[in-house]
């Protein structure tokens, strides 16, 4: 091997062990699991939808809330105003067959405390993707239509994760003082 080529390696091998150095003295952190603000929650979605069994799963990975079967028993409650999916058409070919769909995912919530105040106000996620049509290749199509909207939905509920960690519990209503006995 040339000197020079030898020098151009070392310098690349210094600099790839210098990264992660880098990275970690700028403040760089992956993100991780934060912690929702209140103990226990109930989910106001059907218990056998798929997306409410993916927010159930992503709440207890993160462990410390408490997931309830009656809003009675719950801090809060995550009331569901809207779960739609659609498909609207993007692009026509020549002969007006679709070439181009968009897939939509509409989510609007708003988060409820036991003593029926707002914590949250309605809050919408909307999620689009597009996907390329092509009526020869059918069932790949549906296939990735099916990924697609698994994808939307694992976005949907990572969205409402964080959005329900930075939720502000409201403060507790200060005791009433005690009256003096004469």
């Amino acid at each position: 091997m040339s000197p020079t080529r030898l020098a151009g390696r070392r310098r690349a091998l210094a600099l790839l062990g210098a990264t992660p150095l880098l990275l970690a003295g700028c403040g760089f952190k992956l993100r991780g699991q934060r912690p929702l603000p209140f103990e226990s929650l109930y989910l106001g979605m059907g218990p056998y939808s798929e997306l409410a069994a993916a927010i159930r799963r992503e709440i207890r990975a993160n462990g410390s809330t408490r997931l309830t079967e009656t809003p009675a028993d719950a801090d809060v409650r995550l009331e569901v105003m809207a779960d739609i999916k659609d498909k609207i058409i993007l692009a026509l070919n020549t002969q007006g067959r679709v070439r181009e769909y968009q897939l939509r995912q509409r989510f609007v919530f708003r988060l409820v405390s036991k003593s029926g105040q707002e914590v949250m106000p309605s809050n919408e996620i909307f999620l689009r993707r597009e996907l390329a049509f092509d009526d020869t290749q059918l069932l790949a199509k549906q296939q990735e239509e099916t990924l697609l909207y698994r994808d939307m939905q694992n976005d949907l509920v990572q969205q409402l994760m964080r959005r329900l960690a930075a939720a502000k519990m409201p403060e507790a209503a200060p005791a009433p003082a005690p009256t003096p006995k004469p």
